[in-house]
């Protein structure tokens, strides 16, 4: 009799800690569907003792966040070691060289005060047009030569 007790008791306490505890599989699973339901991507998950290691590379902060909330949220989930790293920015294209002369010869007008002059340049090349008086012209030559162009192309007219 004592026996059949031990070994009724015993399958008893085996079927309630098998009923009450996930195993590390079950909780990666869950952790998984609940970052798919949550619409969090690029993300892996692996749970050991409980623990889930989150993994991957994410776009930005709010979806390194996002990633670790959803997978707090899985039932049986202990902590989150969130290992994800950001994606790096794009690098900007530097600017062409013509939009660089372009700029500083724009500058060059600012600064003298020169009003009425469209920049435009090409291959280096730098051509002024609009209609400006006559006391600035040799002002807007020299802002244009300032930025060292390979020619200044001169189409204004001065009144």
């Amino acid at each position: 009799m004592k026996v059949k007790f031990a070994t009724i008791l015993m399958l008893a306490g085996m079927l309630f800690l098998a009923a009450c505890g996930k195993s590390d599989a079950d909780l990666t699973k869950a952790a998984t569907d609940k970052l798919a339901a949550d619409k969090v991507t690029g993300v892996t998950v692996s749970v050991k003792d409980g623990v889930a290691t989150l993994t991957g590379e994410v776009a930005d902060i709010t979806v390194k966040n996002k990633a670790e909330a959803s997978v707090k949220a899985v039932d049986g989930i202990k902590s989150v070691t969130n290992n994800c790293t950001l994606k790096p920015l794009p690098t900007p294209e530097p600017a062409s060289p013509d939009k660089m002369i372009e700029g500083t010869v724009n500058e060059s007008l600012k600064k003298a005060n020169i009003t009425g002059v469209t920049v435009s340049v090409s291959n280096g090349e730098v051509t002024l047009s609009g209609d400006i008086p006559k006391a600035d012209l040799a002002k807007a030559m020299q802002a244009a030569n300032e930025a060292k162009p390979k020619k200044v192309i001169n189409q204004l007219k001065t009144h």
